[in-house]
Parts: C-alpha cells; structure tokens; sequence
C-alpha cells in the first residue's frame, strides 16, 4: 500500500517558546488530537516538554469514559505523561447551562496544573472554524467589538497562559493530517445535538450562510483578528484619555473638587468627541463603578449629556444613574446592590471547601478549591480594618488603601467582595492576591 503523503498542519510556534512544560488539553475529538500529534512531531524542534490533559465532564455515561481511556492510551503510546481528572458538570452548574458549566471547570482544572507547577501553559485545539462559529455567536448575541474578538490566541492568567495554536487551521486540514497520520480520534454525540445553540450555528446557520459566501469562514476569523487588534489599541487610548475627562467627585464653588460618590465627564469637552470614543469613555466609567453598558444604555447615557437638561436623569441597569448637571454628566450607582437584604444589609454566602457559591447581592458565581485544607470559606462585603497581601507586594495592606488605588470610589466601593477563610482574606474582586492556605479561587459573573 502506498502511503500518504503527511500533510503539514499549520501551527503557530509564536506562542511556544523551548523549555516549555506545555499540557495539550486533549478531549478525544480531531482537533485536539492533532494538534498532540503535531507538537509531538515538533516538539524536539521546538524545545516542548509536552504533557497529555484529559478532563472528564460526568457527561456521555460510557461513551465518555472510552475518551478518557482513549486519550490515556495515546499518551501511553507517544511516551507523554497524562493528567487525567473527573468532575460532575450537571451536578456542579449554578445558573448557567451546560456548556458553560464545563468550560468553567475545565479551565479551572487547567489553571489548578499550573498552580500546582505541573506544567507552565496549556493548549487547547481551537480551530478557525471554532472563531467562526464563536464569531457568530456573539454578533447573533449584539457583542461590542470586544466580544466579536472571539477566542484570543492567548489568555493570561495568575498561574499561566493558555495558548491556541491551531487558531489558523480549519477542521478539514486538522482530519485531512490526521488521515495521512492513519491516527484514529473521538467522535462527541452531543456535538450533532441541535438544542445547543453552538451546534445549530455550525450544522445549520453557517453551512446556510456558505451558500452566500464560501469564504465565510475565513472572513470570520479575519473579523476576530481586526476586532482584537482594535480592542488593544482603544485600551492604550483609553488608558491615556480617561483620566483627563472622567473626574472625581463634585466641583465646589471657586474651584476644584469636592470627594463625593461616582465620576462626572465634562458634557462640553465630551461633545467635542468623536461618537466613537464618547461610547468607549462612557462604557469605561461605567465599568469603573461596577456597571456594564448595553448599546440601549450607552446611547441613554450620550443622548443624556448631549442633549440633556440640567436636571434629567436616566436610571439604568446595575443601579447606575446618569444625572445631567449644567456642565457635566454625573454617574452614581445605589450603594446597595438589588441582592441586598430587605434590612440594608449586604448578605453573606458560605461554603464548605471544595465547593461553589452562587451570590446574587454580588453578581457572582465562584468555585473554591483548596489543597489539604478544610473548613468554611465565607463570601462577603469588605470592612473597615480588612486587609490583603497583593501578590509580589511586600506586607499587608488595607483593603480600603487597595481600592483606592483601583481608583473605586464613593458608593461604587460600598458593595466590594472579599472571600475570607479561617480569618484570612484568601481573594478579592479584582486583585490578585499571594496565595493563602492553597486556596483556588475562580469567580464568574452571574
């Protein structure tokens, strides 16, 4: 028999760098095969200690527990080590469907590898048909640019980076090399179940729209490129225009500043503005009081301080309120999130460890593991006298001194969550802090 001729699979070695202890988180499917069996192939070539990560869901009964065998074995046969895992995703989801459940846990258990310094970065066999039909999915969903930035080549975390080299290979050339290679892989009943809004887009919306543009494909993924490189740029413009039009607190007659609750933008040097960047500056102070803009409120808010009286007011979502001065537009946000107790209160979640909070006075869902410790992790509003250690930070610092420096003001800072374990703060809404009792932390928002 003669035989075939390899097809090479497009990889991108940016993201890889020798000496590398680089886990591929492998499902069973085609693509996270291949991409295992490409780095393999590679990995004297690129310097990679390479790593084989399964994690299984509690999904799929048998055929699910033959993913987990299967990976095992090709592991076995490559000479990798494996890290294997199971999590139960039905019994584990809180307010969130099943998808996303599992992405949740998944790239908990991942970070968890890197915490643990089993391996420095992880791979995942995310394709360019993945950001096409990741691109739909938010522009179906009415995303914001940085939404239609679909998956990132690179996602940063605390303990490592996730990486997605195969970002410029579409599903054809993934199973095209793998046929060449005669390497058998998985195939996932569920991926042809239609009740899941990402498989309709992939079986049915995109194959449709095809028919219009076969280069769709493609043109998708081009849209998350261009919407990434844009992002990143509007951050760096941001970063420098903000602090030069949002201000603090109210003014005070003869001048300067009284401190006082939420930010102001001066609605003259706003009008003088290009709408695309009165958008980004109105969304940017939104976020700094703890507050996300849909385009219906961001225009609430333009029409407010361009067009307002003195006066007008527009309540929106998250407790923010829009209220128009004769020179500014002033944000605000209830010191007291809609989650909060009838008596005022902020209320307190607890957990026993390993285990999960979902808390809606804070608009959280969080996962807490810690390695060889016990007891119960207690979810709640920050106090006066808390303090956190900030990692690479030498001592301790006051919880109100860290806020500060996030630059979270006045009524914004009245509801801000602190995870405390055996009297310590072991994690704190938009901090990173050293590490305490091994405790894992991974928070989502509601």
């Amino acid at each position: 028999m003669r035989a075939l001729r390899l097809i090479p699979l497009p990889i991108d070695t940016s993201l890889l760098r020798p000496g590398l202890r680089l886990a591929v988180g492998v499902s069973g499917g085609a693509d996270s095969v291949a991409l295992l069996r490409a780095l393999h192939e590679r990995s004297g070539e690129l310097g990679l200690v390479l790593h084989a990560a399964h994690l299984h869901h509690g999904l799929r009964g048998a055929e699910a527990d033959g993913d987990l065998e299967f990976v095992r074995g090709l592991a076995a046969d490559l000479g990798l080590p494996f890290h294997g895992a199971k999590v139960d995703v039905a019994a584990e989801k809180a307010g969130e469907s099943i998808e996303e459940a599992a992405r949740r846990l998944r790239y908990g258990w991942f970070r968890r590898l890197m915490a643990e310094g089993a391996v420095d970065a992880v791979a995942t066999g995310h394709t360019l048909d993945d950001q096409a039909e990741t691109v739909c999915a938010k522009f179906l969903r009415g995303a914001w640019t940085e939404g239609l930035s679909g998956i990132h080549p690179v996602v940063e975390f605390p303990e490592g980076r996730i990486v997605r080299p195969l970002l410029g290979a579409t599903r054809a050339e993934v199973e095209a090399y793998l046929k060449t290679l005669r390497q058998a892989w998985r195939e996932d009943s569920s991926n042809r179940d239609t009740a899941f809004t990402r498989n309709r887009i992939r079986h049915e919306l995109l194959p449709l729209l095809e028919g219009w543009n076969p280069r769709l494909r493609e043109h998708m993924s081009q849209i998350a490129m261009l919407a990434r490189d844009e992002e990143a740029w509007w951050q760096a413009e941001l970063a420098r225009l903000a602090p030069q039009i949002l201000l603090a607190g109210k003014p005070v007659r003869g001048g300067g500043r009284a401190s006082g609750d939420g930010l102001a933008l001066d609605v003259t040097r706003l009008a003088a503005l290009a709408p695309a960047l009165q958008r980004r500056l109105l969304r940017h102070a939104a976020a700094q009081l703890g507050a996300a803009l849909d385009f219906q409120a961001t225009e609430a808010l333009r029409s407010l301080a361009l067009e307002g009286r003195a006066g007008q007011k527009r309540e929106l979502a998250h407790g923010l309120r829009g209220e128009r001065t004769p020179r500014e537009l002033r944000l605000t946000v209830e010191a007291i999130s809609a989650g909060a107790g009838a008596s005022g209160a902020v209320p307190e979640y607890s957990a026993a460890i390993p285990g999960e909070i979902t808390a809606p006075a804070f608009g959280l869902c969080m996962r807490i593991e810690a390695a060889g410790t016990v007891g119960l992790a207690t979810l709640r509003n920050w106090k006066p006298g808390d303090r956190v250690r900030l990692r690479y930070s030498g001592g301790q610092r006051k919880v109100k001194e860290v806020l500060e420096r996030l630059k979270v003001t006045g009524s914004a800072r009245a509801v801000w969550p602190v995870l405390e374990l055996e009297g310590r703060i072991v994690w704190m809404k938009g901090v990173e802090l050293e590490p305490e009792l091994g405790v894992t932390v991974l928070a989502t928002d509601l």
